[in-house]
């Protein structure tokens, strides 16, 4: 037992590497953006002041979405959908599958499901023993059931999903409008770097690098964004794209489309203030 405890605990180490890379990255953009561009190489105050507020503004946005994507806990099945401890011990002592579907077809009967197996049987996690609501799936590498999943992001080292996909598209939006905002503005001091208009200093590694760095976030981040508002506009996950969900009526990529606005209402929440938010979670379903 003990060399598996030690070998999930590395695994689970190893997991933060991407988050950390992120981390780093973010500490030095801020330190070229503010320190070697705005106070070492920018001579105009107020073109000074202007670019440190815009940054300073968009910098925190980004912050504050990507921290609540990492740090929000998935959610879970609730109690309703785990079996009862007699019927467990059926489930677990039957061996025909055929058996096995009809005990959970009893206690789900009065469960709110309207999606089944490509096969028609009832979603089981036998991971976790319990009846998988809709769009609920497995996520083998938080070993859990998670509400809605979208997909496990190595790079926030979190499932996102029902409780945090508002705040995963919020990190996409505030970080391309972070990288768009240092691409532009950095562009005419990375031009005047590269042709000599000005002197070689210590500077001009960093926003020379700083320039690079954010036009080549833009352009993934960019791409990624706009695949997962496309998602939010017809109402489906990663998993459903790739897979229709199967009904009691067969398989339907739009099983879940509620319209365009009723769609971008359940993830983003019936309160249009909070929109931009990554303080609430408004999501409705």
């Amino acid at each position: 037992m003990a060399p598996i405890h030690v070998l999930r605990c590395c695994q689970r180490g190893l997991a933060w590497i991407p988050v950390i890379f992120i981390a780093l990255v973010v500490c030095w953009s801020y330190y070229a953006y503010v320190v070697e561009l705005c106070i070492f190489t920018i001579q105009s105050i107020g073109e000074q002041v202007v670019y440190l507020f815009f940054f300073h503004l968009s910098f925190i946005m980004f912050v504050w979405s990507y921290w609540k994507t990492i740090f929000t806990k998935p959610s879970n099945p609730s109690k309703e959908f785990c079996l009862p401890k007699a019927e467990k011990e059926r489930y677990e002592k039957e061996e025909r599958p055929e058996s096995q579907q009809d005990i959970l077809w009893r206690a789900a009967s009065n469960l709110p499901l309207y999606t089944r197996t490509g096969a028609g049987a009832i979603r089981y996690c036998d991971r976790c023993q319990v009846i998988k609501p809709d769009r609920c799936h497995h996520c083998s590498a938080c070993d859990m059931c998670v509400l809605k999943m979208d997909h496990h992001c190595p790079w926030v080292n979190n499932c996102v999903g029902f409780s945090n996909y508002k705040f995963f598209i919020l990190f996409l939006a505030y970080s391309l409008v972070y990288c768009l905002f240092i691409a532009a503005t950095v562009l005419q001091y990375f031009i005047k770097f590269w042709t000599n208009e000005l002197p070689d200093t210590h500077a001009k590694f960093h926003v020379l690098f700083l320039f690079f760095v954010a036009a080549m976030f833009c352009i993934s981040i960019l791409s990624l964004f706009s695949y997962h508002l496309w998602l939010v506009g017809k109402n489906r996950s990663t998993i459903e794209a790739f897979r229709a969900p199967v009904f009691r009526t067969g398989s339907d990529k739009n099983g879940f489309s509620l319209g365009f606005k009723k769609n971008i209402v359940q993830v983003f929440g019936d309160q249009k203030k909070y929109w931009l938010l990554p303080s609430l979670w408004t999501e409705s379903g």
